[in-house]
């Protein structure tokens, strides 16, 4: 009988999208599934087209520094795990799959107790917080990286890759250029700091528009409430895609991209030419920083750090890989594309017995 699965994942999309193609599977061969997450708001709208019920709970966020909001998180993190009992004893589930985020904390401390199997995946090459708390109580975890590696008594790592919707595999080059109104013959330059934006990049972007825009037509995805109102001939700036991603993608000639882990296996698995500028190691644990020298050493993308980004370094690497970006293809083309979404399924069913 195939299993009842809960999936827990929040907090940014990168956190819930490579849950959708595992849904799918999963519904596919009969299984029921829940999606809990966050009452933000951001994952129930990502999830709202899926093939499974939606539940929101509490999540409090888990800061590597003090602060006086840690107190507070503490109580809302205690509230979650009771409203996760509740949910996971409702929903009768078999296994659990955490994608990650604060919000899977909560799901994961319940269903241990619970005696539900977890599986957890890793999106980026290094373990985060969130996910560091909740692998103690898993029983395989699930890497996008090879290179990844964990530290928990009796834990099962499988390098399983990203899984990606069929939207991003299934683009249409011809389409994305017809959404944007565009000749064969203007070169596409897509930015994108996903689905919360990247403030250094967009303003390095917006910063320099006019040497930008004089190689192609730029298409600039901002994040939610951080556009900047810029009117430009060949700038086209927008909050998120939620319709034709995929069709936008296919079409780029060059990306500009964060190197969070679930775009850059996108950018891989697309074979497409791209610049990464991680996200400074001042605003983050440095996991992108890792992203994007793992990428530079298997010859995948130029790298760029926002500190030292300027027109003439930005415009110099667009240039250099409309050119000579060939190398890059090439390494990306050599990299193995496995089924993803099957090896987690895989993992999920072999757990849930």
């Amino acid at each position: 009988m195939p299993p009842r699965v809960a999936i827990v994942g929040g907090g940014s999309a990168g956190h819930v999208l490579p849950a959708l193609p595992v849904i799918d599977a999963l519904v596919a061969e009969g299984s029921t599934v829940l999606f809990i997450g966050t009452h933000s708001g951001l994952e129930q709208e990502l999830v709202s087209g899926a093939p499974c019920e939606y539940v929101g709970i509490s999540a409090g966020k888990l800061r590597r520094y003090v602060s006086l909001e840690n107190a507070v998180d503490v109580f809302r993190i205690i509230r979650g795990i009771l409203q996760a009992f509740g949910v996971l004893r409702r929903f009768r589930a078999d296994v659990v799959f955490s994608k990650g985020g604060f919000v899977s904390f909560p799901v994961a401390f319940a269903a241990w107790c619970l005696r539900i199997p977890i599986v957890a995946h890793e999106s980026d090459l290094t373990t985060g917080l969130a996910n560091r708390l909740v692998l103690p109580f898993a029983k395989t975890l699930c890497t996008s990286f090879a290179g990844t590696s964990a530290e928990a008594s009796g834990l099962k790592v499988v390098h399983t890759g990203t899984p990606l919707r069929d939207v991003i595999r299934n683009g249409d080059a011809a389409q994305g250029r017809k959404l944007l109104g565009l000749t064969d013959h203007d070169p596409l330059i897509v930015v994108t700091g996903g689905s919360l934006g990247a403030d250094g990049l967009n303003q390095a972007v917006v910063a320099n528009l006019v040497e930008l825009t004089a190689i192609g037509h730029v298409f600039h995805v901002c994040g939610k409430d951080k556009m900047s109102g810029t009117q430009q001939d060949r700038y086209t700036e927008v909050e998120y895609v939620s319709e034709g991603w995929g069709d936008i993608l296919a079409a780029a000639d060059v990306v500009i991209s964060r190197a969070g882990a679930n775009a850059l296996f996108e950018l891989v698995a697309l074979q497409k030419k791209n610049i990464l500028i991680p996200l400074p190691k001042r605003a983050s644990r440095g996991d992108q920083i890792d992203n994007a020298a793992y990428a530079d050493a298997h010859g995948w993308s130029v790298v760029l750090r926002e500190e030292a980004l300027s027109a003439e370094i930005l415009t110099e690497a667009i240039r250099e890989l409309l050119n000579n970006g060939s190398r890059y293809v090439e390494k990306m083309r050599a990299e193995p594309n496995p089924n993803s979404t099957n090896a987690i399924v895989t993992e999920i069913h072999d757990v849930a017995r």
